[in-house]
């Protein structure tokens, strides 16, 4: 389960698209951070996807991914023309495939081969006619699924949703969001051939003025068991409520949303943006990016952690900067050369002892912290634009990897803070017991 959204510039600050997207995957699968430099290819090589072989292109684009460490493709990623593209599980009528191309391996194709949202677009729909989408996305379990996507550039963004071969395309207009269902429902900007009539050869509505993309097409009782209504309705809230002033730290704290009022992650009824696993909640939120896609001078922030809520984003740049190689560790297991797992420990145990008021104690510092390395981060970035090539990209490294120290630093600091602190009452024994069987199944000692 997932939540992506994006801003266009007639809905921001400074008028620039900004997106966001928190990946929500399974407790104890770590999501890595990967960069990969634009590459020339030979003629007639092949690409090895998650399940399936394609063509290679002659040549990909720079790419920086947020991925299940296990998986080719990617949740999340942005490439060197500040394209931006999140993908969403969704449940179809049409049949699943045992094999095919995930939708993250669309995601990354999309963006190895596009140098715009639209076609990015293009990218996705042509894989999908021509190879199919299908394989199970858990590496533990058969979980088959279809997918919707938003493909966001420095001037657009598009909805795109698919069920199998079929698709259907909404050009956004200022704000938007998907979660885990259909949303597009009798008006679109563009579709696969013989979308209408399929639905009507099956039954599914009568005519193109009774159709409905998401009620024909959609599966009903996966929206309720995903609780993508709830969420998808929440962050269109938070949307249009802030619009005109959104801005990159308002797009982290949509990320980091609960529902509003009080709220702690084991009497939760229902899943939240920040999405926080139980023995109510299935996922648990893996990795969170925002996307600042200034047509001069874009800054990616990548929490490559779980908990948002408890999680620095840190500054990432585009124009052969890279990304600190640590970010590339992580598995299903524990590993203390981990960074996704160093955050996971201190998220735990915050979880375990006491999660509302062991926040409430790490919230200013987080805060801060998040603070000091947007300024810092958008200085180096004024401060590049003038400079030559090399330059630029060293001064744009170094804040990263400041950040990157100073957010890891503090995570271990929190974990033995949080160890350490007396909290008043325990969480439910039933909320407990599901976490330390995680914890047990990742030889995670907390």
């Amino acid at each position: 389960m997932c939540d992506t959204l994006v801003a266009l510039g007639n809905s921001t600050e400074d008028g620039s698209v900004i997106f966001g997207k928190n990946s929500d995957r399974s407790p104890n699968e770590a999501q890595v951070l990967r960069y990969f430099p634009r590459m020339e290819h030979p003629e007639g090589d092949v690409i090895r996807c998650t399940y399936i072989d394609v063509p290679q292109v002659p040549e990909t684009y720079e790419v920086v991914l947020s991925s299940p460490y296990w998986i080719w493709g990617a949740e999340m990623g942005v490439n060197e023309y500040g394209v931006a593209v999140g993908n969403e599980a969704v449940w179809s009528k049409e049949p699943y495939r045992k094999t095919g191309l995930l939708g993250m391996d669309l995601l990354r194709l999309s963006l190895e081969r596009a140098d715009s949202a639209r076609k990015a677009l293009q990218v996705i729909v042509d894989l999908i006619e021509r190879y199919g989408q299908g394989g199970s996305a858990n590496k533990d379990f058969e979980l088959l699924y279809h997918n919707s996507f938003i493909i966001a550039d420095t001037r657009e963004a598009w909805v795109l949703e698919t069920a199998d071969r079929f698709w259907v395309a909404e050009k956004v207009r200022d704000v938007r969001s998907i979660s885990n269902g259909y949303t597009i429902r009798d008006r679109w900007d563009m579709a696969s051939p013989g979308l209408v009539e399929h639905a009507i050869d099956m039954g599914w509505c009568d005519s193109r003025k009774d159709f409905d993309f998401a009620r024909c097409y959609g599966d009903p009782q996966m929206d309720a068991i995903t609780m993508c209504s709830e969420r998808f309705a929440r962050s269109m809230e938070l949307l249009r409520e802030n619009k005109g002033s959104i801005n990159v730290e308002f797009m982290m704290g949509f990320l980091r949303d609960h529902g509003g009022g009080e709220w702690d992650p084991w009497s939760q009824t229902k899943a939240t943006i920040c999405m926080h696993a139980g023995p109510s909640v299935v996922s648990n939120t893996a990795g969170s990016y925002v996307g600042h896609l200034a047509p001069h001078g874009q800054v990616h922030w990548f929490a490559s952690s779980s908990s948002p809520c408890l999680s620095l984003y840190i500054p990432v740049y585009v124009g052969g900067v890279g990304v600190p190689e640590e970010l590339g560790r992580g598995n299903g297991v524990f590993s203390a050369d981990s960074p996704w797992w160093i955050h996971e420990k201190m998220a735990r145990t915050v979880h375990m002892k006491g999660y509302n008021q062991l926040v409430s104690l790490l919230k200013p510092e987080l805060e801060r912290l998040q603070k000091k390395f947007v300024e810092d981060a958008y200085k180096a970035r004024e401060r590049s634009l003038s400079l030559p090539a090399d330059e630029r990209r060293r001064v744009l490294r170094e804040v990263t990897e400041s950040c990157f120290k100073a957010a890891y630093e503090r995570y271990k600091e929190w974990s033995e803070k949080a160890s350490r602190v007396e909290v008043a009452g325990k969480p439910p024994e039933k909320y407990c017991e599901y976490w330390s069987l995680q914890s047990d199944a990742a030889k995670l000692d907390v």
